[in-house]
């Protein structure tokens, strides 16, 4: 069956799902690989529990249903669905990317623009090989804008996802210590997410760029088309006015407003003037930008606000790396309150640079007084220091609900395999 045939398949049954668990009467259902499972072995379940069809790379018994699909590769084939899927848009497809900061500056973005075009953009966490094609199937033929993002922890990783995104516009948030691993240091970060510069300076495409970074800057030479935000020079600038506990900016250039967000930290404040430069660049009206990105909650343990028991809680635990850990704790530092504490999970994916990474943030911690300090698991467990240390987040939430703690700040943060959401159980 070639790409086109599958697709008009797709034109009657819109809905693609790769886990039988989650499947709906009438969905495709894909069946992908990993080193764990093997889609194809349910595939005739999905097609018991109600999918329309299902896309298999292997034959698994003498099944010979009409509504099996055989091809040479389903991961492969869900992509070229997907670029052919793309490829009837002419809309803006904005694709972003960094080290940290992408999915909320996602977030924002598209909340701005759904104020004044129909937008579609990634859902939850689907950012990656798998993510980004289901997320490019599920645009509507309605769809004005639509936002993409992509994460990465390897070079090449991006460039693949444009073969099939094909984004028009495109931003990379920051080039911080994240994935070390995988790229094989910042300078691999660097290059791995220049990929996305490297697709829309080839493709005459527009980068909205974060002229604070003189990095960023440099890697977007060579980039005709580009739209500039920035603290000091750009096509819209901004400033913090206050960050504790909630980031208040001034916008003083292209937009004259003072925008009061629901987000922890200055280090919000690109994601914010983000926002504001993609909204002024598609014309979305001043009032709708500043109300768009003012009504923004943070979810999904991402840097949110919670009272509990008397407590002011920033759950930021949904990742980690030494850029973003250095960040919140810096401005949690800021914070009045002499009743500070931190509870920090252990920092992955950072190769041969982990233990002085996490080394350098006990270094770090030091410089500040707080009322309490919990390391968690990782290679907190190889650095000396003097702080209370647990193997696991279960094992600090038992030492937190032991404390009774009442009127405190806390800090929660910690790689997302780490699970420091589960102190708060």
């Amino acid at each position: 069956m070639t790409i086109e045939q599958l697709y008009q398949l797709y034109l009657q049954h819109s809905s693609i799902q790769t886990d039988t668990r989650k499947l709906k009467d009438g969905d495709i259902f894909f069946a992908l690989k990993g080193p764990n499972f093997n889609g194809n072995l349910f595939a005739e379940k999905a097609l018991e529990l109600g999918a329309a069809y299902a896309v298999i790379d292997k034959q698994v018994g003498n099944n010979t249903n009409d509504r099996l699909i055989l091809v040479e590769d389903t991961l492969t084939t869900l992509q070229a669905l997907a670029k052919h899927h793309r490829e009837q848009f002419t809309i803006p497809f904005i694709a972003i990317t960094g080290s940290n900061g992408k999915t909320t500056t996602k977030e924002l973005v598209s909340t701005v623009l759904a104020t004044h075009y129909k937008t579609y953009t990634t859902q939850g966490n689907l950012n990656n090989h798998i993510g980004v094609p289901l997320t490019l199937l599920n645009i509507g033929k309605d769809a004005e804008m639509a936002v993409i993002e992509m994460g990465a922890n390897h070079q090449k990783e991006i460039a693949s996802y444009c073969t099939y995104t094909l984004p028009n516009y495109g931003l990379i948030t920051n080039c911080g210590k994240a994935h070390l691993e995988g790229f094989g240091g910042v300078e691999g970060v660097r290059k791995g997410k220049g990929e996305l510069y490297n697709f829309i300076r080839n493709n005459n495409g527009v980068a909205f760029i974060l002229n604070d970074y003189d990095y960023l800057q440099d890697m977007s030479k060579g980039i005709a088309k580009r739209f500039t935000y920035s603290t000091t020079n750009g096509d819209i600038i901004g400033a913090a006015l206050q960050s504790e506990p909630y980031l208040k900016v001034a916008v003083t250039k292209g937009l004259q407003a003072t925008i009061a967000t629901q987000l922890v930290g200055n280090y919000n404040l690109p994601n914010v003037l983000c926002a504001v430069a993609i909204g002024k660049y598609f014309n979305v009206p001043d009032e709708k930008i500043v109300a768009a990105i003012e009504s923004y909650t943070p979810s999904n343990s991402r840097s949110q606000m919670i009272e509990k028991n008397g407590n002011h809680i920033i759950l930021d635990a949904y990742n980690a790396n030494p850029t973003s850990m250095k960040a919140a704790i810096e401005n949690f530092a800021k914070f009045p309150s002499t009743n500070k504490i931190l509870m920090l999970g252990g920092m992955m994916e950072l190769g041969e640079e982990s233990i002085a990474e996490h080394a350098a943030i006990v270094a770090l911690i030091k410089q500040h007084n707080w009322a309490n300090v919990v390391l968690v698991g990782g290679d907190f467990s190889k650095i000396e220091h003097p702080f209370v240390y647990f193997n696991s987040a279960l094992e600090a939430q038992k030492w937190f609900v032991q404390q009774g703690f009442n009127n405190a700040y806390l800090l929660i943060k910690g790689s997302r395999s780490m699970a420091m959401e589960k102190i708060l159980q």
